[in-house]
């Protein structure tokens, strides 16, 4: 079926293509046998993900479900952590449909009106965003549906509505960011916002847990009498998505108009500007930076130390790379605050905390290596350059281990006061995990440009299969011998070790390196 050109279904089925093929390109690189094997897996965790909302809220449903307040605090609050997470998806979104799309000085130079592509690529926003809702919600609303009835498939429109809602207050601080701060600092600010965002709430949960209930469970507020009693009475608006979800028709109409309403005016009200702040985005990177006068200071560097330097810059310099990252640094907060709160306990409390770290470690390291080692943008520059390829990866890896280390000691510092064994034993499995995760990206390298970080699994499934699973093993280990089991950590340690030893012998150049 086709539309006439330049119209709003035009420009709907436009986006769609390039949504449907960006999001199989991202998870299969073009390759069909990855379809199935993504068809797969896919299958796989759906199912698991059902079993395990299974166990968790068919005791619940068992108990009985009524629209009593205990029960809508939990809903409600639930239902805006994923909400949080849905805002935090809906800005990353908006902020790219400015800055990370190459075809806006050709569709603006065109007939077509701007301000249906806003409106178009708007709806794509919220569209894409309740697939990322859906996604996390569906096990627990399916169960839901099987337990307690079919009138839980009004949690599906609720999660519409709120989509709708998230990409409206997305597009409103984004346009309030470039009248505010500027095209050139609104990029990085909405990294920022959302990021917090995205993070924010889990953390304070868990914090008023920690200082609260002295543990890092995030639904212990919920089921907090205290907490139960001072919130709203039933009639309140508050509640109104959670009573949607439950099936009551009249509150789940007004979450619907308010949800709708609010996006379609968001879009009647910026359209207007939003060919202005993408021609003033797309400049950005053409714009000179001004030049600073006054003595500079060359310092004497070695090859490598000139290395790491100009690695440090780039990171630093990475447009994408703060929303990337920060939101895996922020989830650091928790355990930091969990190892302030418990000091003085017995050493056994800190051993929640491990596994987290390590893992972090692992994955974070992960990341940054990629960017160092594969997202070269200047990749022919700095092979024809005078230096060995060997001291090339080494200032690399050096540079990256150098951010790991900086970015963890604050917490095994905290450890220290507790228990030194402690200490030294999360510190050296975090480099563990961290050096693992860097070997990988060596034995997968392969040149890509920086601007593909959020593709870089498609280079090889192996890779990023194989990364995840070194950095749970070895989480695993940290926590057995913290508990000094140390024959029963020899199975996650050996699977680790195995994990690492299948990958090398699978990578193309593993054997090089």
């Amino acid at each position: 079926m086709s539309f006439a050109p330049a119209t709003m279904p035009w420009f709907a089925a436009h986006e769609w293509r390039l949504m449907w093929r960006d999001g199989v390109a991202m998870m299969t690189g073009g390759h069909q046998t990855r379809r199935i094997v993504l068809i797969v897996v896919l299958a796989i965790a759906a199912l698991l993900l059902h079993l395990m909302a299974n166990a968790i809220v068919a005791p619940w449903v068992g108990e009985g479900v009524a629209i009593d307040k205990p029960n809508l605090v939990l809903v409600t609050g639930v239902g805006f952590l994923f909400w949080t997470v849905m805002l935090s998806q809906a800005l990353e979104s908006v902020t790219r449909a400015y800055y990370g799309r190459s075809d806006l000085d050709l569709i603006l130079s065109s007939p077509a009106s701007s301000r249906q592509l806003f409106a178009v690529r708007t709806g794509i926003t919220a569209i894409t965003t309740l697939l990322l809702a859906c996604l996390l919600a569906s096990p627990i609303v399916n169960v839901l549906i099987v337990h307690d009835g079919p009138h839980w498939l009004m949690a599906y429109l609720v999660l519409a509505a709120l989509s709708a809602l998230a990409t409206a207050i997305a597009v409103l601080i984004t346009i309030g960011l470039f009248r505010l701060a500027g095209p050139k600092r609104t990029r990085l600010i909405s990294q920022i916002i959302a990021a917090i965002v995205g993070a924010g709430f889990v953390i304070g949960i868990q914090a008023v847990a920690i200082l609260h209930f002295g543990n890092m469970n995030r639904f212990a507020l919920f089921a907090d009498p205290e907490f139960i009693t001072s919130m709203p009475a039933l009639d309140s608006l508050v509640w109104a998505p959670a009573k949607g979800a439950f099936g009551d028709w009249p509150s789940l109409i007004g979450t619907v108009i308010i949800g709708f309403t609010a996006l379609a005016g968001t879009i009647a009200l910026a359209s207007s500007s939003f060919g202005r702040h993408a021609i003033a985005a797309a400049g950005i990177s053409a714009q000179r930076q001004t030049q600073r006068h006054g003595e500079l200071n060359f310092r004497p560097r070695s090859q490598k130390q000139q290395l790491r330097v100009k690695e440090w810059k780039l990171l630093a310099r990475d447009p994408w790379l703060l929303s990337q990252t920060l939101m895996q640094i922020l989830y650091l907060v928790p355990p930091a605050l969990y190892l302030w709160i418990s000091y003085g306990q017995t050493a056994g409390t800190y051993v929640v905390v491990i596994p987290v770290l390590i893992m972090a470690a692992g994955q974070l390291s992960g990341g940054l290596s990629w960017l160092a080692i594969s997202g070269e943008d200047a990749h022919d520059l700095v092979v024809t350059a005078p230096v060995s390829p060997a001291t090339v990866l080494q200032a690399k890896v050096e540079a990256v281990g150098v951010v790991i280390a900086v970015t963890f000691a604050p917490i095994i510092v905290l450890m220290l006061f507790a228990s030194y064994e402690l200490a030294a034993i999360t510190a050296a499995f975090a480099a563990i995990s961290s050096g693992s995760a860097t070997a990988i990206q060596l034995w997968f390298r392969v040149p890509m440009r920086r601007a593909m970080f959020r593709r870089r699994q498609v280079a090889s499934r192996v890779s990023t299969i194989a990364e995840a699973l070194s950095s749970i093993f070895w989480a695993g280990t940290a926590v057995l011998v913290a508990g000094e089991m140390y024959l029963i950590a020899l199975l996650p340690g050996t699977l680790a070790i195995a994990t690492l030893f299948v990958a090398w012998s699978l990578s193309p150049k593993g054997k090089k390196v």
